[in-house]
């Protein structure tokens, strides 16, 4: 078994790690949708992304901007949307070229960082502002999917770029009662109460079929030709990036020396590495499993404490193989299977919309992930390993 013994213990509060019992890693409030007057010139110009993008001129015109007043962000709410706004202006101005630039401007770099230390991240657009707070619902009454969903923020706009981006709301909103259950799962198992612990389990696999339907969608409006060609070239970081092999300069920052952080990608939602954890799926030690525990650098603190926590609590895996009630194991190899098809679709478009696109601008490799990683590799490999944890009763 690899449950804790203090029986004493209750399960984790997810509430203490700034989870939200309904949404999950979503924000319990809608994100805001823009900065007070102070932050105008800089809404303004992320609101007009789209179209400045289109002007070859992005670069002076975001020099031109007024210091960006980080002494004015008061709530969570707005250092969060300060962090999107300046992550997608930060990444607009170093791809907006093919001409890389050799720096960031300290406009542009300064508050960055300040704002990325205050939320503990680093100073790089990743999957928290990406998606997480990157959503406003139609109909406030409404749920948080697609249909009533759209993005605060985008770079060239269009509908594969919402779409691609929604789906992944709409999956992480899915997840969010079984992320509330996961510990309740665990401790179900500590304190031996098989059925229980199947009923609870029954409700995370269900949950994990709705984000793998969910994630099936996404060819409906997200073509890969455009996602390759429009979607992906901005969400590249400055880490293991074949043009940018000594990383990034930001102006005033860092004693100047080059920054080398990775780009914005799924890995860095937390939804399967907890599922991973609650489950008892492990990965073979080597440089794609060093890769992924990284990735949790880029998470929300409070989401990567959460997940090391329940870590530390064990997974399921050997209290179901002993347990002779076997409704428990049929339960635990259908969400384990949801898990592996999960990242088997995953794989799938991995492969359709990035490596068999044909690359036609090395700051947009084919063969490198927006992470800067062999992705396929590293795809398939835990994929693999998922399956691998499959139980057979004899």
């Amino acid at each position: 078994m690899t449950m804790r013994s203090d029986l004493g213990t209750p399960p984790l509060n997810i509430e203490d790690y700034s989870i939200d019992p309904v949404r999950g890693f979503l924000p319990g409030s809608n994100p805001l949708v823009r900065l007070p007057d102070a932050f105008a010139e800089w809404e303004d110009c992320a609101h007009f992304l789209p179209k400045l993008l289109m002007t070859e001129q992005f670069r002076s015109l975001s020099r031109e901007l007024p210091d960006f007043p980080v002494e004015e962000l008061s709530s969570e709410s707005e250092w969060c949307r300060a962090m999107g706004l300046l992550s997608y202006v930060g990444h607009a101005y170093v791809w907006c070229e093919k001409s890389l630039p050799e720096f960031l401007p300290s406009k542009i770099a300064k508050p960055w960082t300040t704002v990325a230390s205050k939320l503990g991240r680093p100073p790089i657009l990743s999957y928290a502002s990406y998606c997480l707070d990157n959503w406003r619902l139609i109909d406030p009454s409404g749920a948080i999917e697609c249909g009533n969903i759209a993005l605060i923020q985008n770079f060239l706009a269009g509908m594969d770029e919402e779409w691609f981006i929604l789906i992944h709301v709409e999956i992480e909103a899915e997840a969010g009662p079984a992320i509330r259950l996961l510990p309740q799962v665990q401790m179900s198992a500590l304190v031996n109460e098989p059925e229980l612990c199947c009923d609870q389990l029954g409700q995370v696999r269900d949950c994990v079929q709705a984000m793998l339907t969910t994630l099936r969608r996404m060819p409906e409006f997200c073509d890969p030709y455009i996602y390759f060609h429009r979607v992906r070239p901005y969400i590249h970081g400055w880490k293991n990036h074949p043009e940018m092999p000594e990383g990034l300069v930001y102006e005033g920052c860092f004693d100047n020396q080059p920054q080398q952080f990775r780009g914005e990608t799924g890995a860095q939602s937390s939804i399967i590495p907890c599922l991973d954890a609650m489950l008892g799926v492990s990965h073979a030690d080597d440089p794609l499993k060093a890769y992924l525990l990284e990735m949790r650098s880029y998470m929300p603190p409070s989401h990567n404490s959460f997940l090391a926590a329940l870590e530390q609590s064990g997974g399921i895996r050997d209290f179901v193989s002993a347990s002779e009630f076997g409704p428990l194991t049929e339960v635990f190899n259908q969400t384990v299977q949801l898990v592996e098809d999960f990242r088997s679709q995953h794989l799938e478009y991995a492969a359709n919309y990035i490596y068999k696109q044909i690359q036609t601008d090395g700051n947009n490799p084919s063969a490198v992930g927006t992470g800067g990683t062999p992705f396929m590799k590293y795809l398939k490999k835990h994929r693999d390993e998922t399956g691998d944890h499959l139980l057979v009763k004899e």
